[in-house]
């Protein structure tokens, strides 16, 4: 509402210099879609869509608190979710969740990079040298030889 300005109140209010502030509110909503049990991996399987309207994201930890309540999971560390996006304009992010049944099973079957992000285990420094030398002998043996390496 200013003399000859054809804009919205969002965009005249950016245009002249005010700010406007959307307070966030903090629920949101989790559905599950194409969810499945594999018996092999011993986990469930899902998409997870996450409702947030007026809320940048959600935290990881938050939403598997929120899972571990739903599918009345005993330790939330079995619960890994991953590759979340957000819609663009906001409101909605869709990633992939994984609920182990046991903490063993995650241990067995996760890549190492989501297990010590869950804190199940210490990541390992090493060189980059001492890395690249074992990796290049472990190239050299064949079979159940490699697995003893690693």
């Amino acid at each position: 509402p200013g003399l000859g300005c054809s804009f919205n109140g969002a965009a005249h209010a950016l245009l002249h210099g005010k700010r406007r502030f959307i307070m966030s509110s903090t629920s949101c909503t989790l559905r599950t879609r194409k969810f499945m049990t594999n018996r092999l991996l011993a986990r469930r399987q899902f998409i997870l869509d996450v409702l947030h309207p007026g809320r940048a994201n959600v935290p990881k930890a938050e939403l598997r608190e929120k899972l571990a309540k739903m599918y009345d999971v005993n330790d939330d560390k079995c619960v890994s979710l991953f590759g979340f996006r957000t819609q663009f304009g906001g409101g909605k992010s869709t990633g992939f969740g994984l609920i182990y049944d046991t903490i063993d099973a995650m241990k067995k079957f996760e890549p190492k990079h989501r297990v010590i992000r869950a804190g199940l285990k210490e990541a390992v420094t090493k060189s980059r040298k001492q890395i690249k030398e074992k990796k290049n002998r472990v190239k050299k043996m064949r079979g159940g030889e490699k697995n003893k390496v690693m």
